[in-house]
């Protein structure tokens, strides 16, 4: 699977929103900075989150944006869903609607076996998890296996 940079700019910055405290909210500006994320870029992606309801937004010159729900009821999951779609699909075909012939029959099996395994690490992570540095125990799991880090 390909991260988007889209995906991974939208991850830090609600990460970023994340750490604050509870209602403080942040400009696009402060995120952009604090994360390295070109502004313009930063700004399409927040409205993005602001339609899947997972940033507020507060216009003026004390305004900025804000987590719309507790980092800890914010999968990373949701934040990708909100930027790029469904996690897992072939072109722009989900896997279970996928019928191959032949000796690919099995292949859309394997396409719902990724997704569902997409799902088991990036439903469980929330962002409290990632801003807390306390990651779930089957993604220490995972991280620990030294074969995860050989890039192949």
């Amino acid at each position: 699977m390909r991260i988007s940079a889209k995906a991974d700019y939208a991850i830090r910055a609600v990460t970023e929103l994340g750490a604050l405290a509870d209602s403080s909210q942040a400009k696009g500006e402060q995120l952009a900075a604090a994360q390295g994320i070109p502004l313009r870029f930063l700004l399409n992606i927040l409205q993005d989150l602001k339609r899947a309801g997972i940033v507020d937004s507060h216009r003026g010159s004390e305004g900025g944006y804000r987590l719309a729900r507790p980092p800890e009821a914010l999968a990373l999951a949701d934040i990708i869903r909100a930027v790029e779609g469904p996690l897992a699909q072939v072109g722009d075909t989900r896997p279970e609607d996928l019928h191959y012939a032949g000796p690919a029959a099995a292949l859309s099996e394997v396409w719902i076996a990724v997704r569902a395994n997409l799902r088991a690490v990036l439903e469980e992570v929330t962002i409290a998890d990632v801003t807390e540095g306390n990651l779930p125990k089957t993604v220490r799991d995972l991280v620990g296996d030294p074969e995860a880090w050989v890039s192949h």
